[in-house]
């Protein structure tokens, strides 16, 4: 037979987060190799568990949950949705606004393959969560990176995004609370953006995953808050705040000036159908979740878990000669920058493969994350703290042989 290859479509997307480095991570475990894994923010397998009242609401649904629903969603959680749009202050949300989706992923893409033609370019953050630069990618459109700048705790540079809007230019996507660097944006930089979508007919695409994962007392905004005059599409679920990645059950909430957007919308109710709909099990969830204790507050709270492992990682990583890197605000990652004079590298998937092959840990090199220049990688701050220390003193090792190695120590 001929070869069967892979779609000219896949050519410009990659996700490097489960990429060749974890393939290669996962040959060594069958090799019998332990590994530690700062990779993912997959919650549960390090011990942090979905809320029993979630839990018992799904067990207590399921003999309802095996036929089909409303493409868009039970009416229920989409309702519960709906009264949190409220709380975060997003005005004119119906129910027919609101989209569950099998995790904000699937609806994501969604959204890009109802929106994009040949040609038309989306402004997405540099670095970005790979699935957008992928979703623009594999919908046919064009995506273009904005800076965000690390000397101004990793917010989005406004004069970097004004140069790169053309005619050509959709929509513009802010990632907030942002993965990779945990970023926290100020209200005066989301408004200048809101500005930018109003001087250029421009839609928003606001990834808010992470709205509730918050340190150090610090607020979150929703962009969408801002304005009702411009299209916004939000994107939320309870992968993070609720600690239920497994489970595929997030939303995707349009609000805003949706006159305009009538065709765009009758694209996105086409789209939603033909996947029929969201797992039913999943849409169980979300009404308890939302109105139920907000457990994730004692995680990030002070003595929370959560905070005491990202200030540990934070230290034991910038303790690290040649390391630097912005304390997150938010999000269960941290995405630390290595001196180029020190580390040298010029193939930074390369310099991945390498700290797995030598001391067992598996971390995502920042261009994974369409980060521009091979001097930063990624970790999650999610094992307990002793395998935490573990990682980052083996971390520690690698980059001090890497020193030696190439003369800079």
């Amino acid at each position: 037979m001929r070869p069967i290859q892979k779609s000219k479509k896949l050519a410009d997307v990659c996700y490097d987060i489960r990429g060749p480095v974890m393939e290669k991570a996962r040959q060594m475990e069958e090799e019998g190799h332990k590994i530690i894994k700062l990779n993912i923010g997959n919650l549960a397998v390090f011990g942090f568990d979905a809320p029993d009242e979630i839990v018992q609401d799904m067990i207590r649904n399921m003999s309802n949950a095996s036929g089909y629903t409303d493409s868009k969603g039970m009416f229920a959680p989409r309702k519960a949705i709906m009264h949190y749009t409220q709380e975060k202050k997003v005005t004119g949300v119906m129910i027919e606004d609101i989209y569950l989706g099998n995790g904000a992923s699937e609806l994501i893409v969604m959204s890009m393959n109802a929106l994009l033609n040949t040609g038309d370019e989306v402004l997405v953050p540099a670095p970005d969560y790979p699935l957008w630069t992928a979703a623009v990618s594999l919908s046919g459109g064009t995506p273009v990176h904005y800076v965000c700048d690390e000397q101004a705790d990793w917010v989005p540079d406004i004069d970097d995004i004004k140069k790169k809007i053309t005619s050509n230019t959709k929509a513009i996507v802010v990632i907030n609370p942002n993965n990779p660097t945990g970023a926290l944006y100020p209200d005066e930089l989301l408004k200048q953006i809101v500005e930018l979508a109003r001087q250029h007919q421009l839609i928003i695409f606001a990834d808010e995953i992470y709205d509730k994962v918050l340190y150090d007392g610090e607020t979150h905004t929703s962009i969408a808050s801002l304005a009702d005059d411009i299209l916004f599409i939000t994107f939320n679920g309870l992968s993070k705040n609720y600690r239920s990645c497994g489970y595929r059950a997030g939303w995707m909430v349009v609000s805003g000036n949706k006159k305009p957007a009538k065709d765009y919308i009758e694209g996105l109710n086409m789209l939603a159908s033909m996947r029929l709909c969201a797992n039913a099990p999943g849409q169980y969830a979300i009404q308890t979740a939302l109105g139920g204790y907000q457990s994730i507050n004692d995680l990030v709270g002070p003595g929370g878990r959560l905070l005491r492992q990202r200030d540990m990682a934070h230290k034991l990583l910038t303790d690290i000669p040649g390391v630097t890197c912005v304390k997150p605000k938010s999000a269960l990652y941290m995405f630390p920058r290595l001196d180029p004079k020190m580390y040298p590298i010029s193939d930074d998937q390369q310099f991945a493969y390498e700290l797995l092959a030598e001391e067992r840990v598996l971390i995502v090199q920042g261009t994974g994350f369409n980060c521009p220049t091979n001097d930063h990688f990624r970790v999650v701050f999610l094992p307990n703290s002793d395998d935490l220390t573990e990682s980052m003193n083996r971390i520690a090792r690698f980059l001090e042989s890497y020193r030696r190695r190439h003369g800079t120590a």
